[in-house]
């Protein structure tokens, strides 16, 4: 029997008073983290959630995220982090495909109305209970809202519900080749060894006085399992800044004294474009120890620059939501190999396959990379079909291509599947055509990645118009960004008279 929230509980026993979370102005404990989440937990149980029941949380980087967080999974229950950038009809989907009975949602900001679409995607789910998070933190001053009042009239004591390893604790939203978003779940087991298995790497005793700045999205696998959840297992200060800006991040990494820093490439790139040779960054390279990179491929000539300005290597790894995130990294013990994902981490192994599942073996073969071991999901959720045609004898095929050298260290080639990586986000081309095709004007679209300077890739729709019907590149634009999260829309519209297909019709 155990608890995600024992990564909490253990470090708030051992060091009450360390700083866990600094946002903004606020500082709180690890004591006053555990108390809070208790609290949440507490509030959950009066409202009828019992062990296994889903309750979703919608929240930017504050201090609430990991509160509600670890105070879900200590009531027994499954948390279900969704993006902050869905829409309402989304955000309903998600509601509903996951069975959750509850829903916590930041009210948000003009810039970032989360609530407006959270309290409308709710409305249009069956799901029971929903909670607005109306305050930036749990303690925010005058007026603190009536959720922080709620939260404040609970007991700050939980008997946490301890769960079986193999019990789900989260469930991540990942999209397949359908492109209808599937909720992996993961399990105790899963995420409490990845975690414990990402500080192996780094240096259990040096990761303890670490202080992370956190701007991937906690909602993410990566800033969840690789920030958060490492973090917290060995008492580490996380400083969570809600929206990624390199000006105010390189402030940040000053004034905090940040040790490590984890970010999606265009997140380094941003970095490097934000100084120049003569800002003097001395006080921020004399206490950085680690850069960890994933989420999509970096560059070599980000990383070589990156090195020379900030005297440190970035470290890249390879994971999925299905894997918890982290399956392989780079040895820090040798010679950074620019372009490599490095080695299968502690517990897992890895191969290359083919379609049929066999074993490609060469150092010059490419083929699709296959992960065994703690890290890999319980499956998809209610989605039997779908996840027995993704894990076959505890092996789970990630879709990606790769090729292995006479060391064992791996490289990405390229992917099975037509995912689009914007900003280290995956984008499916087939949900974003299903959505384009609602529209009246729009009789077939295909959508692409193509080459973007800073996110990688931007998103562009070929589109054949309805008879009858003249829609302009602008308004249809206009009308996917109201539909699709702000990472998805397409930015680039292209009006064709047909096009390319096989002899069965499958548009090329």
């Amino acid at each position: 029997m155990l608890n995600l929230s024992t990564l909490l509980e253990s470090s708030a026993h051992r060091y009450p008073h360390r700083d866990a979370v600094v946002a903004g102005d606020q500082r709180l404990t690890y004591e006053h983290v555990d108390a809070a989440a208790n609290q949440v937990a507490h509030l959950l149980v009066e409202h009828g959630i019992e062990p296994g029941d889903k309750v979703a949380l919608s929240c930017p980087n504050l201090a609430w995220f990991p509160i509600i967080y670890y105070g879900i999974v200590k009531a027994g229950a499954v948390v279900v982090p969704l993006n902050i950038l869905l829409k309402d009809r989304e955000i309903a989907y998600h509601l509903d495909d996951s069975d959750a009975k509850a829903y916590f949602c930041y009210q948000g900001t003009p810039e970032l109305p989360i609530g407006d679409y959270g309290r409308a995607g709710f409305e249009a789910s069956s799901c029971r209970h929903l909670f607005v998070i109306d305050s930036p933190a749990p303690q925010a001053g005058d007026p603190i809202g009536e959720f922080a009042t709620a939260v404040r009239a609970q007991p700050t004591e939980f008997a946490t519900c301890f769960r079986e390893a193999v019990d789900t604790a989260v469930i991540l939203y990942t999209s397949g080749t359908t492109g209808t978003p599937k909720g992996a779940e993961l399990t105790h087991a899963n995420l409490l060894l990845n975690a414990l298995t990402t500080n192996r790497l780094f240096d259990d005793n040096a990761a303890r006085h670490d202080r992370h700045l956190v701007v991937l999205p906690l909602f993410h696998s990566f800033g969840q399992t690789g920030c958060m959840n490492a973090g917290f297992s060995v008492a580490a200060t996380l400083v969570l800044q809600p929206r990624f800006d390199a000006v105010t991040a390189l402030t940040l990494m000053q004034t905090e004294q940040i040790t490590v820093f984890a970010g999606v490439p265009t997140m380094y790139w941003g970095l490097l474009q934000a100084v120049d040779e003569s800002v003097d960054l001395r006080g921020i390279t004399e206490r950085l120890r680690l850069a960890l990179s994933g989420g999509a491929a970096l560059p070599v000539e980000i990383l070589t620059r990156f090195r020379q300005r900030f005297g440190v290597h970035i470290a890249e790894g390879y994971g999925l939501s299905e894997t918890s995130p982290l399956a392989l990294f780079a040895d820090l013990d040798h010679e950074p190999r620019p372009g490599s994902i490095g080695l299968p981490v502690w517990g897992v192994e890895v191969r290359l396959i083919d379609d049929e599942w066999n074993t490609v073996t060469g150092s010059d073969i490419v083929g699709e990379i296959a992960i065994r071991g703690h890290n890999v999901m319980k499956g998809y959720h209610n989605r039997p079909d779908a996840t027995a045609e993704v894990i076959r004898d505890g092996w789970f095929r990630t879709g990606d291509l790769a090729q292995r050298d006479t060391d064992g260290y791996y490289y990405i080639v390229d992917r099975v599947k037509d995912m689009i990586v914007r900003g280290g986000l995956n984008v499916y081309p087939r949900e974003i055509e299903e959505i384009l095709m609602t529209h009246e004007a729009v009789s077939l679209a295909a959508v692409v990645g193509i080459p973007h300077e800073s996110h990688g890739e931007e998103i562009k729709a070929y589109i054949i118009a309805a008879p009858g019907t003249a829609p302009t590149e602008d308004a249809l634009i206009g009308w996917a960004r109201q539909q699709l999260a702000a990472y998805k829309y397409p930015r680039h519209i292209e009006f064709v008279r047909t096009l390319p297909m096989t002899a069965t019709g499958k548009i090329l």
